[in-house]
């Protein structure tokens, strides 16, 4: 278990253990286990739904205790005598996953006593609009698969054979691209010192969709593809590709993914680089995910297969 943040020394002193694992402007989700392993010395080898039963019973006594005390706290804080606080059990959660502020995965399995299945995900990277909805639902299946118990050597095989699915071309490149809405265009479009120039200047701090629209634009006039196929204007809907070394020197190309020129689509074909696309997407946010976990993995850029390391 990872805290979200450190908790202030006058919340709970640094000698002391914290078990409020998260908590925003009217929730507290606490961390149970210990106190269930004290009052169950068997509780690990209970069966999942007996756990959750105990799990509310408890929380609920608790609830009680607090609700029951709110009636001290109105009185010494704000001199009333009659209030509406109360503390109320919303949700049994078998297992968590906090990454930041409304960034969290957790396994929802009794909510206000009704029996449930749900994986509740808010604010993970993955479900970003920017996010390749293909790598979005891999890595929704990894954060399900390690909330409900699976470890990192049931999960890496996994990694492996979808980046092998991706370097080898089964998932095809539309579906790899960076979806996004292109802003600024114009702002960063430079202008053609002379008419026969192929690539338009682009200005400095340019961000690397607009580049790659850019480029786009400068393909199809090149390849006389302008009159038949639009050209990406300002806040037109693509996707973007990180490139291989290629003889225009053009490092990232945009494009609409429903409908590709051939010649744009050979062009991609040739020179996508699936590699970076793999690392830049997906590996820098399962790095991070694997040591939330205080899992570790290495790439090894000679066989491309990720080693465990163990911890």
């Amino acid at each position: 278990m990872k805290l979200s943040q450190d908790t202030p020394e006058e919340i709970c002193p640094s000698n002391l253990t914290n078990y409020v694992v998260y908590s925003d402007t009217d929730s507290i989700y606490v961390y149970a286990e210990p106190l269930l392993e004290a009052l169950y010395p068997n509780f690990k080898e209970l069966p999942g739904e007996e756990k959750d039963n105990i799990l509310e019973k408890v929380a609920i006594k608790y609830q009680d205790v607090i609700t029951k005390y709110y009636d001290t706290l109105t009185q010494d804080c704000f001199n009333i005598q009659e209030h509406r606080l109360e503390m109320k059990t919303e949700a049994v959660i078998r297992a968590a996953y906090f990454r930041a502020t409304r960034r969290y995965a957790q396994w929802i399995t009794k909510e206000e006593g009704v029996v449930k299945e749900n994986l509740d995900i808010k604010g993970l990277e993955f479900q970003k609009s920017n996010f390749p909805p293909v790598f979005g639902e891999f890595f929704h299946g990894i954060v399900e698969q390690a909330l409900k118990g699976a470890q990192k050597d049931d999960i890496i095989p996994q990694i492996k054979d979808f980046k092998k699915k991706i370097l080898e071309g089964e998932i095809p490149l539309p579906k790899l691209g960076n979806p996004t809405a292109i802003k600024k265009l114009d702002k960063y479009t430079g202008k053609k010192k002379v008419k026969k120039q192929v690539f338009t200047p682009i200005k400095k701090g340019a961000p690397a969709p607009v580049k790659a629209s850019i480029k786009y634009n400068d393909l199809l006039k090149l390849w006389g593809l302008d009159k038949k196929y639009p050209l990406i204007t300002q806040a037109d809907k693509v996707k973007w590709a990180h490139l291989k070394d290629n003889s225009y020197k053009i490092e990232a190309l945009a494009f609409f993914e429903g409908e590709i020129p051939e010649k744009i689509d050979n062009f991609l074909s040739q020179y996508a680089d699936r590699q970076k696309i793999f690392d830049t997407i997906l590996l820098k946010k399962l790095e991070g995910f694997f040591s939330d976990l205080s899992w570790e993995f290495e790439l090894n850029p000679h066989i491309e297969k990720f080693q465990t390391i163990s911890v």
